[in-house]
């Protein structure tokens, strides 16, 4: 059995797990492993295998974790060579044949890029975000709380969340840590805490939400849009994960190249709004 560490830029598929009719993470590895012969046209998946947590459409991750019963010769390299670009193999370990990828990690980390200016702004046509009452949404939302209405799911909703934000410019950038996560809740997670640091709501909204009563349908918490989340961290105490350095390079390589594409593309949009600014 070998575990891997999987980076993906989510943007391009309906999230991790495999489904019909729409490409997702799940689709581009079985089909990986397909084609590099380690899984037979009539498998759908290798034995052992699991993988860390099912990340949302459009979601992204930097150590999402799966594991399976692998041939020796299967380095991240050598996955890479039938992966999408996308899609990146970087760091792997060996593990035992009991291991589950899935339960066995301790903790998850996800990390929300919340655009959060502190002065108005018409470029961005949103409002502007208080820090103190930010961070104290956060507070409130730290600890051991039944979610159930900040998820969609309806069992097992009690977690024991961590959350915390550090300022970069005009974004805050919000980490959330637990054991593990139901359907949306990180990102309704942010969206409460915004609500709270905009003025749009108060932190009695959060002690409501938290309440053992379900919100009426109009004070629910909408979903904070996928694209800005990413799966940063999923914890193995027991565990150290060994780069292999051709495909980390590989890795830097592709998300450094998108990184550029985006950052120009942001640029374009910046001058056409310039300009269109000036004429009224």
């Amino acid at each position: 059995m070998r575990a891997y560490r999987i980076a993906y830029d989510g943007t391009p598929f309906y999230g991790f797990q495999r489904q019909p009719d729409v490409p997702t993470v799940e689709d581009a590895i079985l089909n990986a492993l397909e084609d590099l012969d380690v899984i037979a046209p009539d498998e759908d998946i290798p034995d052992g295998y699991a993988a860390a947590g099912r990340t949302d459409a459009g979601v992204s991750a930097s150590r999402q974790t799966i594991a399976f019963d692998a041939p020796d010769w299967l380095t991240p390299r050598a996955f890479n060579g039938s992966l999408p670009p996308t899609v990146r193999a970087w760091a792997s370990v060996d593990v035992s044949e009991t291991f589950h990828a899935t339960h066995h990690a301790s903790r998850r980390e996800y990390t929300y890029h919340l655009y959060a200016p502190v002065d108005a702004t018409v470029e961005a046509d949103t409002t502007t975000v208080d820090d103190d009452r930010f961070h104290a949404a956060l507070e409130a939302l730290s600890g051991t709380h039944d979610v159930y209405n900040l998820t969609s799911d309806d069992r097992n909703t009690e977690r024991s969340l961590s959350l915390s934000a550090t300022r970069e410019d005009e974004y805050l950038v919000v980490t959330v840590r637990a054991g593990g996560f139901c359907r949306e809740l990180v990102r309704r997670l942010v969206s409460l805490a915004h609500a709270v640091g905009t003025g749009d709501a108060t932190l009695e909204k959060v002690d409501r939400t938290l309440a053992p009563e379900p919100l009426p349908g109009h004070e629910g918490i909408p979903s904070a849009p996928p694209e800005p989340l990413v799966l940063t961290d999923v914890a193995y105490p027991d565990l150290s994960f060994e780069a292999d350095p051709e495909a980390a390079a590989s890795a830097c390589e592709v998300f450094g190249r998108h990184r550029i594409e985006r950052e120009t593309a942001a640029r374009v949009s910046r001058t056409i709004h310039e300009v269109v600014d000036k004429t009224f």
